[in-house]
């Protein structure tokens, strides 16, 4: 009987566990074995180099301003994505008149592809015509383009990622703010408890396992998201907004040398092991109480 039913359960995850091993795993593998070799072309065979293609990335400029960047990115949508999506659960987990549609428009941004998000804020940054320039002047500032300039490229980037992604990380914070026993809530009531200190004593620790969740994925899709940079920089101007996977991208699928991209690849995947180990390690002790 146990043996029938281990088969029967090795038969349900079959089909997930097949496409993670063809799409996830072997891709992984094979990124890994391209990387210590060279790119063929022609009628050149690729040839093996080792760690040649690590030492390069050393000296390359535009690799050492991609990992720079996507580093300054990650840093400014990881932290506020995730306060504003919190400050917006709470907003809106308290049942009022209109809630529905607050939640709503809050949840909007994440349900539109993110090559429509990048031309509609293109629109917004448009200089002459676009929103923001169109307040700027009518306060009198003259007209600025944001997108199109090194000193404001990356942080235009990082709004739209903003705007896009708290809405998506909210729901996960509304359905933890809703497991807090409302019995905590009335007994701090009693004890004369402030709202700000029973958040930070009781709903906050409460909700650690939702936090930790939602920065691992912050994380990740602060450097797996590209869509927006190349619709509205491309990597822009001077590799301003330049980021690691767009780099990737363009090394692979521009250039052409796969071998590079490869290594680059390898890089990538490191730093999203090494970040989501760090962050479970680090935040072991606060999610789980012992």
């Amino acid at each position: 009987m146990m043996r029938r039913e281990w088969i029967y359960a090795w038969l349900l995850v079959l089909p997930a566990f097949v496409f993670l091993i063809t799409f996830t795993h072997l891709p992984a593998v094979e990124a890994l074995v391209n990387s210590v070799w060279t790119t063929a072309k022609g009628r050149r065979p690729s040839m093996f180099v080792g760690l040649g293609n690590y030492q390069k990335m050393l000296q390359d400029p535009i690799f050492i301003k991609a990992m720079i960047n996507s580093g300054l990115y990650a840093a400014l949508t990881v932290p506020t994505s995730i306060a504003l999506a919190l400050a917006m659960a709470l907003l809106v987990h308290r049942p009022f008149k209109g809630v529905a549609a607050m939640r709503m428009a809050y949840f909007t941004p994440t349900v539109l592809p993110l090559v429509a998000v990048a031309n509609i804020w293109l629109f917004f940054y448009a200089p002459g015509f676009g929103l923001i320039d169109q307040i700027r002047q009518f306060f009198g500032f003259a007209s600025a383009n944001y997108a199109g300039q090194p000193d404001t490229a990356l942080y235009s980037v990082a709004v739209v990622t903003i705007w896009k992604e708290a809405g998506f990380f909210m729901i996960f914070f509304l359905a933890a703010l809703q497991t807090v026993p409302e019995t905590l809530r009335e007994a701090a009531a009693i004890e004369g408890c402030s709202k700000w200190t029973f958040f930070r004593r009781v709903t906050l620790p409460l909700i650690m396992p939702t936090t930790l969740f939602v920065s691992v994925n912050a994380v990740i899709n602060a450097f797996r998201l590209v869509d927006h940079v190349f619709v509205m920089t491309k990597g822009g101007p001077d590799n301003a907004s330049m980021l690691l996977l767009y780099y990737i991208f363009e090394t692979g699928f521009r250039y052409w040398d796969t071998a590079y991209a490869a290594a680059l690849t390898v890089v990538l995947i490191l730093i999203l092991s090494l970040a989501g180990l760090g962050q479970f390690y680090a935040a072991d002790k606060r999610v789980h109480y012992k």
